[in-house]
């Protein structure tokens, strides 16, 4: 099981929870001795050996292509892919070596690389699964389809509910070429871990406005108990490992492990279609290298 962003908050936890139920863990990190650091404590915790880490800075294309080089000569299949790391960054707007704008970069097309290297390991698994996150600020996301590099938009905030809805897009377009394809083995779906009091977001330079959002939606959390890591682990782990989601594909699942119908006032089978073939466009190079 590869898990990115898993050196910190729910990440971390869905990790050492996966690796406490005896399954081979993998995480993902930008920090070699913070990863190592994160590695030796599930370690502790679980008393599961079988735990390594893989280094990628996840904006570089690049880097995320060099991952999976390295994954592969580390592994012969993959089970369980989760698409955990992803960020609200700065109110300033900046694009990546890739020219994608960061949080596209991060959150959107990452996942989506990722999943195109690794599905002929994951086609390898009796029961292969891919889970991206997305966020309840998705249902707030209203994109122009005419700037899917978001080179129009100013908040950081903004942006990131925006990513989060295109995260649902391109699961269930996915998931239906794996239909189509008749790979019945491999399964995507969405989590959606609830409003987390983590550190996430907090470091971030998103200007007043957003900065004031941000924690005051984050003093809720905490004054209502909201969701902690854990919690916010739950529905990770549940789409990860349990035997009642075998074979659900193209699912949203919010962070009580219950199947809910995401956002649909954006919707539209041509928007989805548009982006995917933006998203493709982007990585393609990536996937047709040797």
């Amino acid at each position: 099981m590869l898990i990115t962003g898993a050196t910190d908050g729910i990440g971390k936890i869905t990790a050492q929870e996966l690796a406490a139920k005896g399954n081979q863990v993998i995480i993902h990190g930008r920090n070699e001795q913070k990863a190592q650091r994160v590695v030796d404590e599930i370690k502790a915790a679980t008393g599961n050996q079988n735990v390594s880490y893989l280094i990628a800075d996840l904006f570089s294309m690049k880097a995320i292509k060099h991952m999976v080089t390295e994954f592969n000569a580390q592994f012969d299949h993959l089970d369980v892919l989760i698409n955990n790391a992803g960020a609200v960054l700065d109110a300033k707007r900046f694009e990546t070596v890739d020219g994608i704008e960061g949080t596209m970069a991060l959150n959107v097309m990452a996942p989506l690389l990722l999943a195109e290297l690794l599905l002929p390991q994951l086609r390898k698994s009796t029961d292969g699964r891919i889970i991206n996150m997305s966020s309840g600020t998705h249902r707030m996301a209203r994109p122009d389809m005419h700037d899917l590099n978001l080179e129009h938009v100013d908040s950081g905030q903004t942006r990131y509910g925006i990513s989060k809805l295109f995260v649902i897009w391109n699961t269930q377009h996915l998931a239906a070429q794996l239909q189509q394809a008749g790979i019945t083995n491999v399964t995507v779906n969405v989590s959606h871990p609830g409003m987390a009091t983590t550190n996430f977001g907090q470091d971030s330079d998103n200007g007043f406005w957003d900065n004031l959002i941000y924690k005051v939606a984050i003093k809720i959390g905490k004054t209502f108990h909201i969701a902690t890591p854990e919690q916010g682990a739950v529905t990770n782990v549940y789409l990860a490992s349990d035997d009642a989601v075998k074979g659900v594909n193209g699912k949203f699942f919010d962070n009580k492990k219950r199947q809910i119908q995401p956002a649909t006032r954006e919707y539209s089978p041509a928007k989805e279609l548009m982006l995917w073939n933006y998203c493709m466009a982007k990585i393609q190079p990536w996937i047709d290298e040797n």
